[in-house]
């Protein structure tokens, strides 16, 4: 029985100095960093609002609840809700700086992926 485990928590020093292929990696960051941020951060504020609204009206005991698992259910559905409407997918495009006319807005995008060898 060796004393070395069989997993690492940290890279070892000799990866660390040597630079990575970016090719070498499946998971490659494709999108624009800035792009990627700002619907981070767009996504942070509907959860926010969504959260903030939903603990008002139970507050206010205009939504009754039986558990916090409840909670977290209505809450889940109130933002897939908003994300399945021209309006929330149009907040999303316009917080990227994309200005598209609702009526534009594909609720129903195709997953177009790539098939072997393909480019």
């Amino acid at each position: 029985m060796t004393n070395h485990p069989e997993f690492q928590l940290v890279a070892a020093a000799s990866e660390m100095t040597e630079p990575k292929d970016p090719c070498a990696s499946p998971f490659k960051v494709v999108v624009d960093p800035a792009l990627r941020l700002a619907l981070r951060k767009a996504l942070i504020e509907l959860i926010n609002d969504h959260e903030e609204r939903l603990s008002h009206y139970v507050a206010e005991g205009e939504l009754r609840l039986d558990s916090y698992k409840e909670y977290v259910e209505l809450y889940a559905r109130s933002l897939r809700e908003t994300m399945s409407t021209r309006e929330g997918v149009g907040f999303l495009l316009r917080s990227a700086g994309f200005e598209v006319a609702e009526s534009e807005i594909n609720l129903e995008p195709s997953w177009r992926w790539k098939q072997g060898d393909q480019p």
